[in-house]
C-alpha cells in the first residue's frame, strides 16, 4: 500500500482523489445517493475512479464548452511545450489550473445528481435506465479522453521531431 502511495503524484490527488472524495462527500450531503466505502481501499480506488470520470468530464465537456464561449483561451500547444522547458512553473501553473477546472466539473455533476435526484423522487423515475444511461456515457467520455490524449502524445512528438529540423 505505501509503494502505491508513494507512486501518486499531486496531479493524481488534486484532480482525481480529491475531487472524487468531495464528490461522495457532497452527493451524500445533498442528495438520497451515498457512495462512501466502508472498506478504505476499496474507497480509495472508488472515489479515484470518480475522480478520473469528472475530471474528464470537464477535460472532454466542460472546456470546450468554455473554449466555445470564449470564457478562457488556450495557447498554441507547441509554444506551451517550449515555453515549460524554459520556465518550470508552467506545469505547475497547468496542473493548479487543471485542478480549478476538476472541482468546477465536480460542482456541475452534483448539480445534476441533485437535478436528477429531484426528478427521480417526483417522478418516480428507475435508477437501473439512469445506471445504464450512465454507463453509456462514462465509455463515451473515456474514448473521447483516449482520443484526446493520443492527440496530446502526437503533438509533443511532433515538436520533438521539429526540433531537430531548426536550424
Amino acid at each position: 500500500m505505501k509503494d502505491i502511495l508513494d507512486k501518486i503524484s499531486s496531479y493524481n490527488i488534486f484532480n482525481y482523489l480529491l475531487p472524487g472524495v468531495l464528490f461522495v462527500v457532497l452527493s451524500k450531503a445533498l442528495t438520497s445517493y451515498d457512495f462512501s466505502q466502508e472498506d478504505n481501499l476499496l474507497g480509495a480506488f472508488l472515489y479515484y475512479f470518480f475522480g478520473m470520470i469528472i475530471s474528464r468530464f470537464g477535460s472532454i465537456v466542460l472546456e470546450p464548452i468554455l473554449k466555445r464561449f470564449q470564457f478562457v483561451k488556450f495557447r498554441d500547444y507547441s509554444k506551451y511545450i517550449l515555453a515549460s522547458k524554459e520556465d518550470n512553473k508552467i506545469e505547475l501553473l497547468s496542473e493548479v489550473n487543471n485542478t480549478y477546472r476538476t472541482l468546477v466539473s465536480m460542482i456541475v455533476i452534483v448539480l445534476f445528481l441533485k437535478i436528477y435526484n429531484m426528478a427521480s423522487v417526483k417522478y418516480n423515475l428507475d435508477n437501473g435506465v439512469a445506471a445504464s444511461i450512465v454507463s453509456i456515457f462514462v465509455l463515451v467520455l473515456f474514448l473521447f479522453s483516449y482520443k484526446k490524449q493520443t492527440n496530446f502524445i502526437g503533438k509533443r512528438i511532433d515538436v520533438h521531431g521539429n526540433r531537430g529540423n531548426v536550424a
